[in-house]
């Protein structure tokens, strides 16, 4: 993946398009951050005293995408893949992960969140978190855009440590 393959954010759209149009963007540039890396490359942990390594990145937003939009939206109840019950550190630990495992599950929980909010009536939409809180489908894809805004910056450092890559 390119720069110029990455969703294009709308600049005159309503709200749900304005906010799905940016989620893809960001998703865009986790992907274009890992693109060309071998598994190595991927699990290495590149900016110690950090644990963080693209391939944990991509495990973990795949649990996020799963915890909020099937979780709390669909009220699905599914279980995380790689976690401990915190998806504040689930999908981190990458030592023996495999790579293409991560990948298509991080797609697959990326079409299903799609999917859902395809489905959803509107923003107004609400569904209920493990911890008893309401969040409206309007905060999912708020927070969805701060949480892979985050860690697609950690994901620029990592890679300019893996291999001098620069750039957006």
């Amino acid at each position: 993946m390119d720069v110029e393959q990455r969703t294009e954010r709308p600049r005159a759209a309503d709200e749900l398009a304005t906010l799905a149009g940016f989620l893809e963007f960001q998703r865009d540039t986790l992907a274009l951050k890992c693109a060309g890396l071998t598994g190595e490359q991927l699990r290495r942990k590149a900016v110690p005293p950090s644990e963080l390594s693209l391939l944990g990145l991509v495990r973990h937003l795949a649990e996020v995408e799963r915890g909020w939009f099937r979780n709390v939206i669909a009220g699905d109840g599914v279980r995380l893949r790689w976690g401990t019950g915190s998806p504040r550190v689930s999908g981190f630990g990458v030592e023996d992960a495999d790579v293409e495992e991560a990948f298509a599950v991080w797609r697959e929980e990326c079409a299903s969140s799609r999917a859902i909010l395809a489905s959803a009536e509107s923003l107004d939409v609400t569904g209920v978190h493990r911890t008893g809180r309401v969040f409206s489908l309007r905060y999912v894809l708020t927070h969805m855009i701060e949480e892979y805004a985050r860690h697609n910056g950690h994901a620029d450092l990592l890679r300019e440590c893996i291999d001098g890559v620069t750039g957006e």
